[in-house]
Order: structure tokens, then sequence, then C-alpha cells
């Protein structure tokens, strides 16, 4: 096959592949694609998690509420993830964070000649409560901004009931569990009641009008 029929096939080749770049393009341009309106398969833990983020949802319990079902052992567990930086045995030295006995009921920077951060010493007067405790774990940088404390936080309510009921443990005189807060009326409740008040309210007059004309009688 000489030189000539050689050029033929390269521009054949050539040409066909222009013709379907070229078809490409104008197809592209007539059927333009769009991404889904909802995607066909959600990838587990990534986006239930960001519905769950944008959601408000309803107000969490107290720490009260979760404490009254916390286990210690559990808790104990959840101390696992606090070890790196903090020891928990009575007179141990403190590693990167404080020791933590007897930090329930305790006050803030408890720990004497410990380097806290500034934001936590302004704070040295405050009680670690049930409440406080829970709010620290939860979010450290935002229950006391600039403290030195490199830890994301705990979102579950329970996990933190857990580890607050093991931390309580590991103490001279462990405070007793509080009770659990009375459950508030629900708001369809409520407004259920509030027609049954008013009407009771509209005939108290009336009541007390045929009573008086009873007397007079």
């Amino acid at each position: 096959m000489d030189s000539y029929e050689w050029n033929k096939i390269a521009g054949w080749t050539l040409a066909g592949l222009l013709s379907i770049l070229g078809l490409s393009v104008i197809t592209g341009a007539l059927f333009p694609s769009h991404a889904p309106e909802q995607p066909g398969y959600i990838v587990e833990g990534v986006e239930e998690e960001a519905v769950a983020d944008a959601s408000s949802g309803p107000a969490e319990q107290p720490i009260e509420f979760f404490l009254a079902s916390a286990n210690v052992q559990k808790g104990e567990a959840q101390f696992k993830k606090c070890a790196a930086c903090h020891s928990i045995d009575k007179g141990a030295a403190p590693a990167i964070g404080p020791n933590l006995w007897g930090i329930v009921g305790n006050h803030h920077a408890h720990e004497a000649g410990f380097a806290y951060s500034d934001a936590m010493k302004a704070t040295a007067d405050k009680e670690w409560t049930w409440d406080a405790l829970s709010q620290w774990i939860a979010n450290p940088k935002k229950y006391i901004p600039g403290n030195k404390m490199a830890f994301a936080g705990m979102s579950k309510p329970q996990d933190r009931a857990d580890l607050i009921a093991f931390l309580n443990s590991e103490s001279d005189s462990p405070l007793p569990i509080p009770a659990p807060p009375a459950a508030e009326a629900a708001p369809e409740a409520a407004a259920e009641a509030a027609p049954a008040d008013e009407a009771t309210e509209a005939a108290a007059p009336e009541t007390a009008s045929a009573e008086e004309a009873t007397t007079a009688a």
C-alpha cells in the first residue's frame, strides 16, 4: 500500500473524528444537561447529617433528664476520648489538660498550678454543675470562648450524661444524681385547655347573676 492510500485512510479517519466532535457539540447545545433536583441515592451518614443540621428540631431536654438513665460503665468508655489529655486517678499528675478527679461540683480552673488559659481563669468562680459540664463537653469553644481545649465536642446528650456520671463517680464525695425535671405540658394540651377556661370564666357572671336574683327573691 503506497503513501497515497495511507493519506486517504488518515484523511477519512480525521474527518470521522471531526464529525463525531461536531455532533457532540450540536447535541449538547440542543439538549443541555442539568443536575437532578434530587440525587438518585444518598450516601449514608452524609446527606442525613446535613438534613439534621439544617433543621432546628425540638429543644434538647435538660441534662438531668439524661442523667436519670446514665450508665457509669458507658461513661468510662466515653472517657477514653478524654484520656489522651486528662488524667482521672486521684493524685495523678496533669497531662496536657488538668486532672479531672473530683471535677463535678468543683470550680472552674480547679487545679492549682496548672497553666489554664486566661479565658478559663476569668471564670474560676463558677461551679462545674451538671449543666455547666454538659455545655462544656458539648462545645468547649462555645461555652468558654478563647479557652485552650482542642476538643470538638460531644453532640449526643446521653453520651455526655454517661460521661458526667463517670466523672462524678471519680470523687471522694460523689454527688447524688439529680431527679429529672417534671415534663412540661404539651402545647396542644395547653391550647385545648384555654377555650375551656374562657368558657368557664364567661359562665361565671351568669351564675353570679342567678345567685343574686335568688337572694333578692
